[in-house]
């Protein structure tokens, strides 16, 4: 879908073959129409082939409430034409004017504590008022019904960030939303007060009109309460995504629809794995945060939205040239991050590398945030980076349209339980879902073995081993597929407070981990986590944190794998595996961090004989990501270290990023490179 999308506007040179987009996010509406032309001028020169045009710009568009101003949207439309830039064209509801919020302050968002969230930034509408959905659509088929036909569109972008801002509104409207979605999810009182057990407290409800969202309470609120409330939120926001594109079906059904989703970070208020099938293509948001594991954590939010797309292209909307502006500090980018963070994310499945945005601004709340034209201008050490990825991407045309071949070892991500697991009252407050699924996936990089990040909604079948971190949440029909998956060859790693409760956030009785305990031949009677600052130590000579767990061993052909040495729990099974069918099922009962964890997983993985592709120097400092192409393998290797760093044994065509001395390759400094190899 992604590579054909420039077929839509093939420009003047009338090319329309397959490649790789290039862009950003384009504001013209911020600059005089002097700038215009130079900006589809340094566009050409860069290599631009497609921007997103209109994402803030709803006030300009309708001045008034009677009133509309689409003079200069054609004119920019027609200039990126002309210079052979497609456009995805916004439909800017992201934000209301200022005459909206003022003759309708109903639509703002309110706070669980009862404070409005009032104009003055951006994302101030509530994803369920009825009016805020009225003047949005009325904008959406003004849009839609004047540019259906123009040669420069080639998709439409929904809104922006859904839910960045305004995920969580606790309104009234949402109110009346949330009882709706609550009548068509349990249709009786009864079946509602049994999922939330509201017989403890003296919570049961005997009218529908006595529900509300988790508002300030004088205690913890009820925790089903609360997850069915996330569930809510994050299909409201889906809701107004369906509204704007089935309208734009309605008028262009020939145009493809997106929408940017924010896979980076603790950004968990939107099921991503859930809206996926919503749009025609995936697209993402991603800004590196600088740290001791940015660089993983950029690769795994790339691989998690690979996996959200169903290993299909998608789209990378924006991320950053250099420094952004809303962490506490803004860090630069050194020479050569620019590309290397672009290209891995072409070597996870992206057939578009956008950024926010065009031109940096003057003015405004991101005007120090970084752009592909600098305050510097043109003349800039930036732009001429800017430009040479625009090369390189041109160069690895052949790579478009292609998708990832799947890894060996699948990571299990669950929306459901990252929401579950954080909740109040719990055994622990310290428990951070995506920081051990983050840590899992860091290990495998060190040793060299490439991973993928799944969801419940993939076939799981396709991966070797499944490691599911903190998979808390387990309805039976999922315990019965790992169960199938390990009886069938499929090798399980689970960890800590997996398999507790139930859709519901019921607990499964009988013991921990409950409805994984049979499969994995072992028992816990009570939870055991530690203090902050405090550590067990294992007898393979790693350290546990957080979490500790009291396991008997309650099936005969459990084996042992690691025990605690010190602590409470020191001489019991810390580690445990046992056969299931052809098959395995392993639990690892406590918080290992990286360091431990590649101590471990290589027992772990094998009795899936899953080992690293890459020779052992290499390990740690390359990153192997992934085979993409159906007719050629095009193979990325990307340097994780700021030296030159060899690779021998690797055959292929070299496209990019490395030199060939006597059958070694070596990578430069935090360089991507790219190999193609035959087809097996």
């Amino acid at each position: 879908m992604i590579s054909t999308l420039l077929s839509r506007s093939a420009g003047p040179d009338g090319d329309t073959a397959p490649r790789l987009l290039f862009g950003a996010d384009y504001n013209p509406e911020q600059w005089p129409r002097s700038v215009w032309e130079e900006d589809v001028r340094l566009m050409r020169e860069a290599g631009v082939n497609v921007v997103s045009v209109g994402i803030f710009s709803w006030a300009r568009l309708q001045p008034t409430a009677d009133t509309w101003d689409f003079g200069w949207l054609d004119e920019v439309l027609d200039l990126l034409h002309e210079g052979g830039v497609g456009v995805d064209l916004a439909t800017a509801t992201a934000s209301p004017p200022p005459w909206l919020t003022t003759a309708h302050p109903e639509v703002l968002p309110v706070t669980a504590t009862g404070e409005t969230l009032w104009p003055g930034a951006r994302q101030h509408w509530r994803p369920t008022s009825p009016v805020f959905r009225e003047y949005a659509l009325r904008l959406v088929r003004k849009l839609a019904e004047r540019y259906r036909d123009h040669p420069a569109l080639v998709a439409w972008h929904v809104n922006n960030e859904l839910g960045c801002h305004n995920v969580y509104d606790h309104s009234d409207d949402a109110a009346r939303a949330f009882r709706e979605w609550l009548r068509e999810r349990y249709r009786t009182l009864d079946a509602l007060n049994d999922a939330w057990g509201t017989a403890f407290w003296s919570q049961r409800y005997s009218a529908w009109e006595q529900i509300l969202p988790p508002r300030l309470a004088a205690s913890h609120p009820n925790p089903t309460q609360q997850l069915d409330f996330k569930r809510f939120s994050s299909d409201a926001l889906k809701d107004h995504l369906r509204a704007e594109r089935d309208l734009l079906r309605e008028i262009t059904p020939d145009v493809p629809v997106t929408t940017n989703f924010m896979v980076m970070g603790n950004t968990k208020g939107m099921d991503y794995a859930d809206w996926a099938g919503e749009i025609d293509f995936v697209s993402n948001d991603h800004y590196v945060h600088p740290g001791p594991q940015d660089r993983d954590e950029l690769s795994f939010s790339a691989n998690l939205t690979s996996g959200i797309a169903g290993g299909r292209p998608w789209f990378l909307m924006e991320h950053s040239t250099s420094a952004v502006n809303w962490q506490p500090v803004n860090v630069a980018k050194r020479p050569g991050e620019l590309a290397r963070d672009s290209l891995l994310h072409v070597a996870h499945g992206a057939d578009a590398v956008c950024f926010f945005q065009w031109r940096q601004s003057a003015a405004g709340a991101e005007k120090y945030h970084s752009a592909m034209v600098p305050h510097a201008g043109a003349d800039s050490d930036l732009f001429r980076a800017v430009a040479e990825l625009g090369a390189t991407l041109k160069a690895l045309a052949p790579v478009a349209g292609s998708e990832r071949e799947p890894a060996a070892v699948g990571i299990v991500y669950d929306w459901d339980s990252w929401w579950a697991s954080e909740q109040d009252s719990h055994p622990t407050a310290l428990l951070r879902y995506r920081q051990e699924a983050l840590d899992w996936y860091a290990a495998l990089l060190r040793l060299g073995i490439r991973a993928d990040l799944v969801t419940t909604r993939s076939d799981l079948q396709r991966h070797q081993v499944l490691i599911a971190p903190v998979l808390h949440v387990v309805p039976a029909d999922l315990a019965k597929t790992l169960t199938r998956y390990t009886e069938q060859g499929g090798h399980l790693i689970t960890t800590y407070f997996s398999g507790i409760v139930d859709e519901h956030d019921h607990v499964w009785l009988g013991g921990y981990p409950g409805a994984l305990r049979d499969l994995l031949g072992i028992r816990v009677e009570e939870f055991a986590p530690l203090l902050d600052g405090d550590a067990v130590e294992l007898d393979d000579a790693t350290t546990g944190t957080l979490w500790t767990d009291r396991i008997t061993v309650t099936a005969d052909d459990t084996d042992v794998l690691v025990r605690y040495r010190t602590g409470e729990q020191a001489g019991r099974p810390a580690v445990t595996r046992r056969p299931s069918g052809r098959g395995t099922a392993a639990y690892v009962s406590t918080r290992l961090g990286v360091d431990g964890l590649v101590t471990l997983l290589p027992r772990l993985l094998e009795p899936a004989g899953v080992r690293s592709e890459l020779p052992e120097g290499a390990r740690g400092s390359v990153e192997p990501v992934v085979r993409r192409g159906p007719e050629g393998r095009f193979l990325f290797l990307v340097n994780r270290t700021d030296d030159d760093v060899p690779v021998p044994g690797l055959d292929g065509e070299i496209l990019l990023g490395a030199t060939d001395t006597d059958g070694t390759l070596t990578l430069g400094p935090r360089a991507v490179a790219v190999l193609r190899q035959p087809a097996s």
